[in-house]
């Protein structure tokens, strides 16, 4: 057994409660990586598990187990499996388990691609790495059951945005571009990128929640089995803006987006009973109305808005002296019939139905 003899805070996250390292900055160099301004992307990941059934978890990267230990407190899940490869975060997973006394986690110390291989396979598959996803993407593809979900983090925005064009050809297969649309096309090209991995296997890997925020992207895939569906998203890949090839096909599920932004108005996630037709059971005795914070409603609020449009690509107004606010273009745009609303991809932009070219005439 491993001495866990480095200094140790707590700290309260959604409904868990955990220790982690002690460190002057956040970095791979700590003893156990965690990492504070992730809590956003974990809790979208419990508001987007909220929509689906009872589900075989595995959370691949563990790290602490805060991911896990979230789940096995806020979801309704079948089995959770909680893996990483380090001795330090084995041991810590224990023992945060241990303080939020939650025991239906299997905690496992192995190879991450040896872990999913010997395994019977996954409804849903959480890969958060430090950098790329692409070492643990096979074998990820390979145990997600039919219907499941892959949830896909990468931290090397660098080379998908076009700073590293070279990197990117390697690593993902397509050229970038560094402009005002790196970031939705450096999301777009991760996307094509897993989606060819999972077309080896039969397995139509489609997005229904996307997004970049501070210094990763982050996708959750719905595995769809068939040659057919393949194929169906083949034809969805092409270039754009002298960038690619990337996926052109819709980066949400609306009605899902709709779905978590609203449960997450009403502090839902503070419950472990699932959430039927918007409404909590009646045995709940509270609701924590605070249990969300303000940046995480703006971002779900503003998600929600632009995926009702389907449309590649969007209109940065940065420099538009006639254009007082942007939210003065937007109703322009929706006067004439058109479909408009900011993105979450730069602050200063518009997602709309309409040809970007006209927007200037407007």
């Amino acid at each position: 057994m491993v001495s866990l003899n480095f200094p140790m805070k707590k700290v309260t996250e959604g409904s868990a409660e955990i220790l982690v390292p002690l460190g002057e900055k956040i970095s791979r160099e700590l003893p156990v990586f965690y990492n504070p301004v992730m809590k956003l992307n974990r809790d979208v990941s419990i508001l987007l598990l909220r929509q689906f059934a009872p589900m075989n978890v595995c959370d691949l990267l563990a790290g602490t187990g805060i991911r896990a230990i979230r789940m096995a407190k806020e979801l309704e899940c079948e089995s959770i499996a909680a893996n990483d490869h380090d001795k330090n975060s084995f041991e810590l997973i224990k023992k945060n388990m241990r303080l939020n006394k939650t025991k239906k986690i299997n905690v496992s110390n192995e190879d991450a691609n040896l872990f999913l291989l010997n395994s019977r396979g996954f409804d849903y598959i959480d890969i958060d790495p430090f950098g790329s996803s692409n070492p643990f993407l096979d074998s990820a593809i390979k145990r997600i059951s039919r219907g499941g979900i892959i949830a896909v983090t990468n931290t090397d925005t660098a080379a998908l945005t076009g700073t590293f064009p070279k990197t990117c050809m390697r690593k993902y297969w397509a050229v970038p571009k560094l402009d005002a649309m790196m970031h939705e096309t450096g999301l777009r090209i991760l996307i094509r990128k897993v989606q060819l991995l999972g077309m080896q296997y039969e397995k139509a890997l489609v997005p229904v929640f996307s997004y970049y925020k501070d210094h990763y992207f982050r996708i959750f895939f719905k595995c769809v089995k068939g040659k057919k569906e393949c194929d169906n998203l083949v034809k969805e890949h092409g270039m754009f803006n002298e960038a690619g090839p990337m996926w052109l096909g819709k980066l949400w599920d609306s009605k899902l987006a709709s779905k978590m932004y609203s449960n997450a108005i009403k502090g839902a996630n503070t419950t472990k009973t699932p959430i039927k037709n918007n409404k909590l059971s009646k045995d709940k005795k509270s609701i924590n109305k605070n249990y969300y914070d303000n940046e995480l409603l703006r971002f779900l609020k503003t998600i929600k808005d632009e995926s009702k449009i389907n449309s590649v690509g969007f209109f940065d107004t940065h420099g538009m002296k006639k254009i007082e606010r942007k939210e003065e273009l937007i109703q322009e745009i929706r006067k004439k019939g058109h479909k408009a609303s900011s993105t979450h991809f730069l602050g200063t932009a518009i997602r709309a139905d309409i040809d970007y070219k006209l927007i200037g005439k407007i």
